[in-house]
């Protein structure tokens, strides 16, 4: 029984190019190309709306609104990470840690730039900005003094996550 490596030569130096245009021009030898697919590998979520988000937040004593959140968080990075290679902080770690420690400013920041990116995500794919920094601080922060405008930023804030990530699901 003889072995099958022991067959090839392999003290003999194998010049890639060449090989690679003989496997061409040899229709026994074909090469293979795998396509890339940009196809997403899971579904995100696409089902957010703001009554919802007012009746289960209550209902849950704010859990709700966390959850929706950091899902949020997660699917941006998803979706926005590679190709504006920022990476959002954590929801839960923002709320709990960052804006305590920071005496809230750090929940200004954090809203004003995912705002920003999400609004630029949208953009970059093609879409209307339907949101953007400056919604963030007309609606949510200025917007207190109607008492309705945080539920018009949030209402802006889901829709444009939705659109968002239906666009990842289909496109990738």
């Amino acid at each position: 029984m003889t072995d099958s490596i022991s067959e090839f030569d392999i003290s003999t130096p194998v010049d890639l190019q060449t090989a690679s245009q003989g496997a061409l021009s040899n229709p026994g030898m074909q090469q293979y190309q795998q396509e890339v697919s940009a196809a997403p590998v899971a579904q995100l979520n696409t089902n957010r709306s703001l009554l919802k988000w007012i009746f289960l937040n209550i209902i849950t004593l704010g859990f709700y609104g966390l959850f929706v959140m950091t899902s949020s968080t997660d699917a941006l990075n998803v979706i926005a990470s590679r190709y504006d290679g920022k990476k959002t902080v954590n929801y839960p770690a923002m709320y709990f840690v960052i804006g305590g420690l920071t005496l809230g400013i750090g929940w200004l920041v954090w809203y004003h730039n995912m705002s920003d990116r999400i609004g630029g995500e949208l953009q970059r794919r093609g879409h209307a900005r339907n949101l953007s920094a400056s919604d963030f601080w007309l609606w949510k922060v200025l917007g207190l003094l109607i008492i309705v405008g945080p539920f018009v930023y949030r209402y802006k804030y889901l829709r444009a996550m939705n659109e968002l990530c239906a666009d990842y699901n289909q496109r990738g």
